[in-house]
C-alpha cells in the first residue's frame, strides 16, 4: 500500500460517525487528499455472492435518528417520542450492543449469555418495541461488532493479543475482537436473530472493521487468522450476516466511513465501500461535514459548507456504487447534528436548522430520500423541516 494512502487509512479509521472520535483533523486530510490523487485506477475486485431482493418493498422511507440505550430506557425516550410524533422523522436507531461490547438489556439467550455481559441499560425490551409500534416508529438495531472490550477481555483468544500475553488495546484502552473467529460472527448474528423476533425491522452493524492502523500492528499480535485477506473477511462476514438474517425478514445495514466512497479500499482495517455494499440491504456512509478537512470538495472549511460536502459525498458515492447495478443497496447516510466546536474559531458552524436542512437538501438533489441524524447525546434540533 502507498504509505501515504496508509496514513490515510489510520486516519480516517481514527475518526468516524456513529465511530465518532472528535479529534485533530486537518494534518492527515492533506495527506489524504495526495494519496487519492497518486492512486492509479484499478479495477472493482471480485464481489461476494448475495441473495438479491428487499424483504421489506413496503417500509417507509427511513427518516431517523440515533439513540443511546441509556435514553431509550431513561427519561429522554420521552422527548425523543414526543420529536417524531411531531416531525416527519420515523425511525430510531437504538443500541443494543453499545461501543463497550455490553448487551443493553436482559436476555435469557443461553448463547449469549455464555459469551456476554449484559447489562440492563433498557430495562424492559419487550415494552420498548412495543412503545415503538404503538408510536409507528420504524425500529432499527444497532450492534456494534468487532470494537468489544468486554469480549475480548472475557475470552482473550478471540481477541489480539501482545507479545508479553495481554490482550491489545487502542490509546483510548478500546479492545477489538477477531474478524477471523467465527466464535465472533456467530455470537453477533445471534444477537442480530434475537434483535429480530423482539421486532426490530431492520439491523445496523458497526465497527466492521479492524482496529485502526491494523496494518502497522498485525506483525507484532498473536490472532488466529487464515490466507484469505482483511477486506475479504470482513466482507465474508457481512454476506454471512445478511444470509443468516433472511429468514427472519429483516433487512441488513452497515455503517461505513464516508469517504471510503472518495477512495481506493482500506485493506488496513478490511473495509472496501463496493463490497460491503454488495452484501446489505442498505448502506449508511457516515458523512459528516465536520469530519472532512481543508480541500475536500473545494471547501476550505467543509463544517462551514454542509450543503456543499454532502453533495459531493453522494456524487461519490452514486459513482462508487455503480458497478452493482440493481444490486445497489440503499443509500442511507448518517448527517450532522451536532457541533463541532473542537475545530477551533473560524472553523466551524453552531449547528442549527439552517445546517441541517443544508444536509437534506443536498441528499435529495443526489437523488438521496433517506437518511439518519447523530447526535451522540440524542439532544436534536428543533424545528428542522424534514
Amino acid at each position: 500500500m502507498n504509505i501515504l494512502l496508509a496514513l490515510f487509512v489510520i486516519f480516517t479509521t481514527a475518526i468516524s460517525g456513529p465511530q465518532q472520535d472528535q479529534s485533530s483533523l486537518s494534518k492527515l486530510w492533506n495527506t489524504a487528499k495526495i494519496a487519492m490523487q497518486a492512486q492509479p485506477d484499478t479495477p472493482e475486485p471480485d464481489l461476494p455472492s448475495v441473495v438479491a431482493g428487499d424483504p421489506q418493498p413496503d417500509a417507509v422511507k427511513v427518516k431517523g435518528v440515533y439513540v443511546t440505550a441509556y435514553s431509550a430506557g431513561g427519561e429522554r425516550m420521552a422527548s425523543l417520542l414526543s420529536l417524531l410524533d411531531k416531525t416527519d422523522l420515523n425511525a430510531m436507531v437504538i443500541d443494543l450492543k453499545d461501543d463497550a461490547g455490553y448487551i443493553t438489556y436482559k436476555t435469557e439467550n443461553e448463547k449469549l449469555n455464555s459469551l456476554a455481559t449484559p447489562q440492563r441499560f433498557i430495562k424492559d425490551i419487550g415494552k420498548l418495541v412495543t412503545t415503538l409500534k404503538e408510536h409507528e416508529i420504524y425500529p432499527i438495531a444497532r450492534i456494534v461488532v468487532f470494537k468489544d472490550s468486554i469480549l475480548a477481555k472475557n475470552h482473550p483468544e478471540l481477541s489480539f493479543i501482545n507479545k508479553d500475553g495481554t490482550v491489545w488495546q487502542n490509546s483510548k484502552k478500546d479492545r477489538f475482537v477477531n474478524p477471523y473467529r467465527k466464535e465472533v460472527w456467530e455470537y453477533n448474528v445471534e444477537l442480530a436473530k434475537e434483535a429480530a423476533l423482539l421486532g426490530f425491522k431492520e439491523i445496523q452493524f458497526d465497527y466492521v472493521r479492524f482496529p485502526e492502523g491494523f496494518e502497522k500492528k498485525a506483525d507484532g499480535l498473536k490472532f488466529t487468522q487464515t490466507d484469505l485477506s482483511r477486506v475479504d473477511i470482513v466482507a465474508q462476514f457481512v454476506e454471512y450476516a445478511k444470509k443468516e438474517l433472511e429468514p427472519f425478514g429483516v433487512r441488513v445495514s452497515v455503517d461505513i466511513f464516508g469517504y471510503a466512497a472518495s477512495v481506493p479500499a482500506a485493506e488496513g482495517i478490511g473495509q472496501d465501500f463496493v463490497k460491503i455494499s454488495n452484501a446489505v440491504h442498505v448502506i449508511c456512509p457516515m458523512v459528516y461535514p465536520s469530519h472532512y478537512s481543508t480541500g475536500w470538495y473545494k471547501q476550505k472549511y467543509p463544517d462551514k459548507a454542509p450543503y456543499e460536502i454532502i453533495k459531493g459525498s453522494m456524487d461519490d458515492t452514486h459513482k462508487k456504487l455503480e458497478p452493482l447495478g440493481d444490486n445497489k443497496p440503499i443509500i442511507r447516510p448518517w448527517i450532522q447534528d451536532f457541533t463541532a466546536s473542537w475545530l477551533g474559531k473560524g472553523h466551524y458552524l453552531k449547528y442549527g436548522a439552517a445546517e441541517v436542512e443544508a444536509q437534506i437538501k443536498a441528499l435529495k438533489d443526489s437523488g438521496v430520500d433517506e437518511y439518519l441524524l447523530w447526535n451522540a447525546g440524542n439532544k436534536y434540533t428543533a424545528d428542522v423541516k424534514y
